[in-house]
């Protein structure tokens, strides 16, 4: 099997800049900051500005929203400079039309038949999750079964999430051969804290399972 010449990695519920710092330092190419209330991992406007400014150009900032309305995605944009949305709850697909291009949908598994449902939503990209009732619509750490997501990985510029870790990462890429992987609790001391150490474990093995240099 023929795995991907480079996989992007994001590290996502990032909170401060000191963590956005390190996972610059371990070599992610995006971090993700959640604006879901929600969340134990949920930054405000200030703290996002403070961590935007902690990266290089070279890393991308991807804003995390859980339905959201349209004027609330447009405020954190024009506040923190963030281009990229990820749309994490049960967002109609005409509220993504609006944010295209530089947005994309994320669908939990379990919701419906996987194809069906990510065909609803436009756009280059699409993240895959696991769905869990009752729970945070992220960062659960609860992984799905990554043959489910191969079918869409051949549509679709997939970013695989749910239950990833510095020990299934390398493993989940050779069986899904996805865009990106996008991690949180797996590389967490605690919700919106992360491990310097699981960090750059998690992005060496993601590099390794490509044959690329970590960092």
């Amino acid at each position: 099997m023929v795995t991907p010449v480079r996989v992007e990695v994001k590290v996502c519920g990032v909170t401060s800049a000191r963590d956005a710092s390190l996972c610059v330092e371990a070599g992610a190419d995006l971090v993700g900051l959640n604006f879901w209330a929600g969340t134990p991992r949920c930054v405000d406007l200030g703290r996002a500005q403070a961590i935007v400014r902690a990266l290089p150009a070279t890393v991308t900032p991807v804003a995390v929203f859980v339905d959201p309305t349209l004027d609330e995605v447009r405020r954190v944009r024009e506040a923190t400079g963030i281009a990229w949305v990820q749309l994490h709850g049960h967002e109609p697909p005409a509220l993504l039309d609006a944010l295209l291009p530089h947005a994309y949908k994320a669908v939990g598994v379990g919701e419906a038949p996987i194809l069906s449902e990510t065909r609803r939503y436009a756009g280059d990209r699409l993240l895959l999750d696991a769905r869990v009732p009752g729970a945070l619509p992220g960062g659960t750490g609860v992984a799905f079964d990554w043959r489910l997501a191969t079918e869409v990985a051949r549509e679709r510029a997939l970013i695989l999430a749910g239950g990833l870790t510095p020990d299934n990462v390398a493993e989940a890429i050779l069986v899904v051969r996805p865009f990106g992987v996008d991690v949180a609790s797996g590389v967490e001391q605690a919700p919106g804290v992360k491990d310097p150490a699981l960090v750059r474990r998690f992005v060496a093995a993601a590099r390794a399972a490509c044959g690329g240099a970590a960092g």
